[in-house]
């Protein structure tokens, strides 16, 4: 079913978005018109077959690769309007987005404190606010006891919420999941989307997750799909976690 995509402020909002890779003969459209929002708090699902287009949306959206044309507005700003309206894609990355990948890509040789506590500083927070903000969400996130160990040390879900709290640390108003439960068993993957609806709703993020994991699929409210290059959106089940 179809529904009629809400009208939000804030979030993030792509209108008319198209890349094209190659010239001539030899282009491929790999996004067409392509049309997207998602509202502070919410959590939105991404899915689709192989080659239909999700990477290239989710690098768009990072800021990872530049679309062919279209519009993008992160929060109040439109940051992409038929070419980047910020100068600066590597400070937009590491204030404004955060990213949560399929494997969690901790620092090895930093503890669980530092390896949140980095965005912050490098941003140019004081190292003990920097470091106060990762043990304010490693508490959130039921991880705290685990502030001084390595990541060697951590399970896979330990790491996995570490993850999220280093993509949390900078408040950015949207975080970009690639695959976050895809190694992950029914309850940690199911526990997983519980945090990350948690923290969607009290730090006001929009969190786009790109998945193929079925046991995830029903936690979702809304989800598009995309196929050849375009979305379509549909409700979700919105299961109660």
């Amino acid at each position: 079913m179809t529904t009629t995509p809400p009208q939000i402020s804030g979030g993030i909002r792509i209108e008319g978005l198209r890349k094209i890779y190659g010239h001539g003969d030899t282009a491929v459209e790999a996004l067409k018109n392509v049309d997207m929002q998602v509202a502070p708090g919410e959590v939105v699902g991404l899915v689709g077959p192989s080659g239909s287009g999700k990477s290239t949306l989710l690098k768009c959206l990072g800021a990872i690769i530049e679309p062919t044309s279209g519009r993008m507005t992160l929060g109040s700003d439109v940051i992409y309007n038929d070419g980047w309206q910020v100068s600066d894609l590597r400070a937009l990355r590491r204030d404004r987005i955060g990213f949560v990948f399929q494997a969690p890509y901790l620092i090895p040789f930093l503890d669980v404190t530092d390896n949140v506590a980095l965005l912050p500083m490098l941003a140019g927070q004081p190292n003990a606010l920097a470091r106060a903000r990762a043990l304010e969400l490693l508490t959130a996130l039921d991880v705290a006891h685990r502030a001084q160990a390595q990541p060697s040390q951590l399970s896979g879900g330990e790491q996995q919420r570490v993850s999220i709290a280093r993509a949390l640390a900078n408040r950015p108003p949207v975080i970009l999941a690639d695959e976050p439960t895809a190694p992950l068993d029914s309850e940690r993957a199911l526990g997983v989307m519980r945090i990350l609806n948690q923290m969607a709703k009290q730090a006001h993020t929009a969190i786009i997750v790109v998945t193929h994991d079925e046991k995830i699929i029903p936690t979702f409210k809304r989800i598009y799909h995309i196929r050849d290059g375009r979305t379509e959106e549909e409700a979700g089940q919105g299961m109660a976690l």
